[in-house]
């Protein structure tokens, strides 16, 4: 802070809020924007979606600051049964980004999404990577394990390895492996991103506690009517359901008669508890490989964790 009272924000482009879910990130980062006069980019893989509201944990409340609404993008963007993913994020974010930034504002990338945060911070090349067919056809007798060890023999250092627990998702990961391979010189130039990253995180009970809690008040709130308007009136499949996430998912097998409420209510709850846990690794590695992210308790009031960002941009 400087000796009239203000943040400086002049060495960053843009602030980052991360963290695992259910840990208040888009309520702090909507109170920074609206304090600094930013605008959020969302970084969820799943806001993007149109009537996917409970299970995403999507609360537009959140974005209303003493009777302002703060500028949020990238949600609401896509209707369901469309697929999202790191290459059209990244498309939707350049735009979003430049956007605000000749507008003189600041871009708040705000989210949970670990490989979508770093897709744009790392600058992963966007290539758009059309289906190999022939490719699929000799990859279909396979094993998981055999196209695992297909896939490392490329020796890139590829931002979908994550896309290593299906043999379906294998498969696409070694059809861009060989993509990449053959057209190096389709790299696009992206902006030198300078951003000051703030995480949020609890202690693990408390974290634990509250992702119990919160799953009880979305399925409290009409979690199960929600998908179910999806299946009747959106028409998503049993497949699609599957694609959009993990509250998706159990819901819709309570609904397909394959888990009772009590079964449904505990694997959902466990998966998102391990889900948390996966978020958080993928944050620890960021920070080993080089980026710095000065954490907030999560049990701080808002104007504490106000007070402590506050000071950390000061100091940088």
């Amino acid at each position: 802070m400087d000796a009239g009272g203000a943040m400086n924000l002049e060495s960053y482009d843009m602030i980052v809020v991360l963290g695992p879910t259910a840990g208040g990130k888009t309520s702090f980062a909507a109170h920074l924007a609206h304090e600094v006069g930013g605008e959020i980019i969302s970084a969820d893989s799943r806001q993007v979606y149109r009537g996917m509201d409970i299970g995403t944990g999507k609360d537009y409340s959140d974005y209303k600051i003493g009777g302002h609404l703060v500028p949020h993008h990238l949600v609401d963007i896509r209707e369901p049964g469309e697929r999202y993913h790191v290459y059209a994020f990244q498309k939707d974010f350049l735009n979003v980004y430049r956007d605000i930034l000749e507008r003189h504002k600041l871009p708040v990338l705000c989210g949970g999404s670990g490989l979508y945060i770093e897709s744009v911070l790392k600058g992963y090349r966007l290539l758009h990577v059309p289906p190999d067919h022939k490719l699929r056809d000799q990859l279909a007798h396979k094993t998981l394990e055999e196209l695992q060890e297909e896939l490392l023999s490329y020796q890139l250092n590829l931002h979908n390895t994550t896309d290593l627990t299906t043999r379906k998702r294998a498969i696409r990961a070694i059809e861009i492996a060989r993509y990449y391979q053959a057209h190096p010189q389709e790299d696009i130039d992206q902006p030198q991103i300078t951003p000051f990253i703030f995480g949020i995180a609890f202690d693990r009970p408390t974290q634990r506690q509250r992702i119990t809690d919160r799953l009880r008040r979305r399925l409290d709130e009409g979690l199960v009517e929600e998908v179910r308007e999806l299946k009747e009136r959106r028409g998503l499949t049993r497949q699609d359901l599957e694609y959009y996430g993990l509250e998706y998912r159990y819901v819709g097998r309570y609904l397909e008669g394959d888990l009772t409420w009590d079964e449904m209510f505990s694997r959902l709850n466990t998966a998102i508890h391990q889900f948390a846990k996966r978020q958080m690794t993928w944050f620890r590695r960021m920070e080993r490989n080089g980026f710095d992210i000065h954490w907030l308790e999560g049990h701080l009031e808002m104007e504490e964790k106000l007070q402590k960002a506050r000071k950390m941009l000061s100091e940088g």
